[in-house]
């Protein structure tokens, strides 16, 4: 337990993961493996098959590149990479029938679990949860800028005594009901909108009296109430790789598995991934693929 008494939270993090890395040294080595020549929904199906298994996440790792020639440590790298970059900036698959997925969404510094009811039922927050500690029991980067009220309830936190605002609510037409509670006066209008909300959600009407606390409820319902499940989720996974003693003994710790987007750390990797690439069949007839490389810098 000399992690605990470790003053400096980072190497305290590397203490503990190292001894838990290095009690399961001898454990069934965990074999994930990706191949390059399949699609980008193929290959993000196999991570998340390999995350939704049980597994005893300390084991050594070993990722394989299939159709690649690169190996040792950078092919460990791209996997995590490639993992965080999927919940940082969604998914390709269509898994909660909306097109890409995203499993966090808001504003930077303000992100939430998605409210997803197909996201939920496949308990993917779960092997979010997973894929997170996973990532940082090996080194590899971090999803950055969740709330802090999320965070907070994430670990334990009273959800009464979460501090909550209005950008933590991404769904902006809800946010843009609960704002109306900031106005002076509210019309007729405005009071059945705010009142047709708040019922929906077992809360009361909006009177006089109890606007200020009608709006601190709403914002922890949209914020909070609405991503509980979510949450629970978050941890299951976290507690699946065995960092709960840490995150918990170590509050300081905290930050270095959820960093504010400005501590963001951008790979190549990343960046690479969001480049869209000339193709042979674009709409654009009036120059052939190697002009349009030329013209572009590619």
């Amino acid at each position: 337990m000399e992690w605990k008494h470790i003053k400096e939270p980072t190497q305290a993090a590397k203490v503990f993961k190292e001894n838990l890395l290095r009690e399961h040294a001898t454990g069934k080595p965990l074999r994930m493996k990706m191949d390059v020549r399949d699609s980008e929904e193929d290959r993000e199906r196999e991570l998340l098959l390999f995350y939704k298994q049980q597994h005893e996440w300390a084991c050594p790792l070993h990722c394989t590149l299939v159709g690649d020639v690169a190996i040792g440590e950078g092919v460990m790298r791209y996997f995590m990479t490639t993992i965080i970059s999927k919940l940082q900036f969604g998914f390709s698959l269509d898994l909660g029938g909306m097109g890409r997925t995203l499993l966090f969404e808001g504003e930077p510094d303000h992100l939430v679990p998605a409210a997803s009811e197909a996201l939920i039922e496949s308990n993917l927050f779960r092997v979010a949860g997973r894929m997170l500690a996973n990532s940082f029991l090996h080194d590899g980067p971090h999803v950055t800028g969740l709330s802090p009220a999320v965070i907070h309830v994430l670990f334990n936190g009273d959800p009464e005594m979460a501090t909550v605002v209005t950008e933590d609510c991404p769904d902006l037409h809800i946010r843009s009901i609960i704002k109306l509670l900031e106005n002076e006066e509210l019309t007729p209008e405005q009071k059945d909108t705010v009142s047709d909300l708040s019922m929906s959600w077992d809360l009361p009407a909006v009177t006089e009296t109890n606007r200020r606390w009608l709006h601190n409820k709403l914002v922890l319902h949209a914020v909070v109430g609405r991503n509980m499940r979510q949450i629970k989720q978050l941890r299951k996974g976290l507690k699946d790789v065995m960092l709960w003693p840490l995150l918990t003994s170590r509050p300081d710790v905290v930050p270095l598995l959820f960093p504010k987007m400005a501590e963001m750390e951008f790979t190549p990797q990343m960046l690479l991934e969001k480049i869209t690439w000339p193709v042979e069949d674009s709409d654009d007839e009036d120059f052939d693929l190697d002009s349009t490389c030329a013209s572009l810098g590619f």
